[in-house]
Formats: structure tokens, sequence, C-alpha cells
């Protein structure tokens, strides 16, 4: 096999391959869960919407090794992405919840004022520029330094505690000579999948924090459903999606209105959209370039939401709301959207939650909001969000 570490690669050192547990990869989801050690080879990083192209001349000089790529798509499309062949896979496998050391130190970047300051100036973009924007996201971050070094797997295992996420650790570029760098969290959001000619993605959009009262959280779930605002900030995701897939398919079948999904901590509007792809030879990979960031994680259209999110948001997002995954030699595949996570190195980590601003939206119900998504992170080390935030 031609060794693609040998190009022009931009990461090809950036994960220290002389540490197998700095190539882990782990993902546990209802699809396919797998957990992968070592790296043989790293695919050429570039934009996303070269990733299709890259992927299949990666495949199609491999003659050796797993025929599996698996990695994490930055948010920005135009950033790099860290992709690599691992040298051995396996079904995934989560231990029992783990110690994790005690937080010794969250500072808020920005703080929730400021955050809802930045709200407010996206509100202004949105009401000054007539139709041209329609919807930004908007994200935060909270930065952690623990009392000893992380263990990724020990963070999994926390997160892991909800079923209803696919929880993840992807290996991340890091500075020559740094400490490895995971993502690490747990998804309810599946950005695409692809088996055979059947291509699947589960949007989320709208979101609302779930009570502990039984009754109060079946009202939460209902408001929600009914909810004007978050229905018309649903739509303009499964609206993008359906456009994305339509020339590729000969069928797109999406529900013409969202259904609610549950995590430990949030409800969501949700969507499942089903095609049958015309030409087997458009891999999920390809399908990822696609669709990656969808208006959930980005907003529409897509350059100028990225722009408003460029002039608002202090931290650079990395990997976060970008997307975790794998691809196989025969195009099927896996990509969940990355969020609920954090980027672990050494004993810091730096945990991200964002939320979907639209015309009625207000600054302080979207500090909640994101507050709220916080709170699996949070309960995870062991931090009453509630005291936190």
């Amino acid at each position: 096999m031609t060794n693609l570490r040998t190009t022009t690669d931009m990461l090809d050192d950036t994960i220290p391959d002389a540490d197998p547990y700095a190539t882990l990869f782990l993902l546990r989801a209802p699809l396919r869960g797998l957990e992968t050690t070592g790296c043989l080879n790293r695919l050429p990083s570039g934009a996303t919407d070269t990733l299709g192209e890259r992927v299949r001349a990666f495949f199609a000089q491999r003659s050796e090794g797993p025929a599996l790529l698996v990695g994490a798509l930055p948010f920005d499309p135009h950033a790099q992405d860290a992709l690599y062949q691992p040298a051995a896979f396996a079904e995934a496998t989560i231990p029992a919840a783990m110690a994790l050391p005690p937080v010794a130190r969250l500072v808020a970047e920005p703080s929730a004022s400021e955050y809802a300051d930045a709200v407010a100036s996206a509100l202004r973009h949105l009401r000054a520029d007539g139709d041209a924007l329609r919807k930004t996201v908007l994200a935060r971050s909270l930065h952690a330094e623990l009392a000893a070094d992380i263990d990724p797997r020990a963070l999994a295992s926390r997160l892991a505690l909800d079923p209803n996420v696919a929880t993840y650790v992807a290996p991340l570029p890091v500075a020559d000579g740094e400490a490895p760098a995971w993502l690490v969290g747990a998804t309810p959001e599946l950005l695409v999948s692809r088996r055979g000619l059947e291509v699947t993605s589960y949007p989320l959009a709208g979101s609302a924090r779930r009570s502990t009262d039984p009754d109060e959280d079946a009202r939460i779930a209902q408001r929600l459903l009914a909810s004007t605002k978050d229905l018309d900030e649903h739509s303009y995701v499964v609206d993008a999606i359906v456009a994305a897939l339509s020339p590729l398919c000969v069928s797109v079948d999406a529900p013409e209105r969202p259904t609610l999904t549950a995590t430990a901590t949030m409800w969501h509007l949700g969507t499942r959209i089903v095609g049958t792809l015309k030409d087997p030879s458009v891999s999920a990979a390809a399908l990822a370039g696609l669709l990656h960031p969808t208006p959930a994680v980005c907003g529409t259209p897509r350059e100028l939401a990225l722009q408003t999110i460029r002039e608002l948001e202090p931290v650079d997002r990395g990997f976060y709301a970008g997307a975790v995954g794998w691809v196989d030699a025969e195009g099927d595949g896996d990509w969940y959207v990355a969020i609920r996570c954090a980027r672990a190195q050494g004993n810091a980590l730096r945990l991200f939650a964002g939320a979907g601003i639209v015309r009625d939206s207000r600054p302080q119900l979207e500090v909640e909001e994101t507050a709220a998504k916080f709170g699996a992170l949070l309960n995870a080390l062991g931090i009453d969000p509630a005291q936190a935030l």
C-alpha cells in the first residue's frame, strides 16, 4: 500500500503514534459500536467539501490493514479534518462508570452576560438583514481544570450512563510536543448514515431542559412540540438536508412534523429523514461532507451564518459542532454531530454548548438553553449545573 503519510499532510505528526492510547477512537452508538487502536495511515487532510474524493482515493490505494477510516470533522467546513486508518478495531466496550479527578477550577468563556450580549448582537443582524440571515447558532464554553490528568475513557464511561446518546472519543490534532487531546462527548444527533443505497439522517433543532418532576416534564415536552419558534428553527434544518440529498436520491422521505427525542437532560425536536441513493459510489463520507455543517449547528444561509459566528464567538469551536464517525471501503458509515462534548487535554477540559438564534429568540432564554445543554457533561464531572451556571 502507498503510505499516505508521505504525502503533504499537515496532520502527519500531530497525533503521536508512539502512544497507542493517543489514537484511541471510541464510538458507542445504536447503529454500530467501534473501538480502534493504533494508526496505520492518515487521510490527507482538507476541507469538508473534498472529503468524499479524498476518501475514495485513499481506499483506491489501500491494499492492507483494516478497510476503515475513523475520525473527526471540524466545525468550520473550510478547516482541516482529522481522519486515519486504525491498526485494529473491535466492537466498542465502555466499562462501568469510572471515577474522575475533582474539578479544581471552572470558568465561563464568555460569561453568561457576555453570551447574552452576543445573542442580542445576532438578533440585530437577523432583524437588519431582512431575509438574508434567517438563523445563526451561537456557542459558549466552560474551561475546566481538574486536579489530575483526564482519562477520556473515564469521561466517556460516565456520559454513557445515558442510553439515548451516541458516546464518542476521537483523537484530535495537536501541536508538535503537546500532550494528546481528544473530543469526548455524548450526542443524540445523527448527521448521516449509509448502508448500501439507504441513507438516514436524524437532525435535531429546538430544545428544552427536562424536569425531574414527571408531570412538569411532560408539559415541557408538549410545549416544545407546539412552539412556533422551535418548529420554525427545526424546519430550516430539515429543509436544508432534504434539499441537499434530493439530487442524489431516487426518493427522500421526511415527515411533515418533527417528533420528540429525549436525553437524560434535554428534550429535542427531531425528524428522521430517509433516502435511497441513485449512485452506489456516493459514500457516507461524501454525504457527511455535503451536509456538514447543517443549520442545526451553524444556521442558514451557511456562509452568512458562519461569518456571524466568527464575528460574535470569542472562542474558536475547533471540532465542537463538527462530526465524528467512520467510513469503510464499501462506502458505508455513520457520522454523528459532535455536540454535548468537551476537548480534553492533560488536566484541562473545554466544554461547549450552543443555541439556535432566530428572530423570536430572547437572550436570557438562550443563556438558559446553553446552560441546560452543559448539564450532561457537568453531571458526568460531578458538578451540579444549577450551582455552576
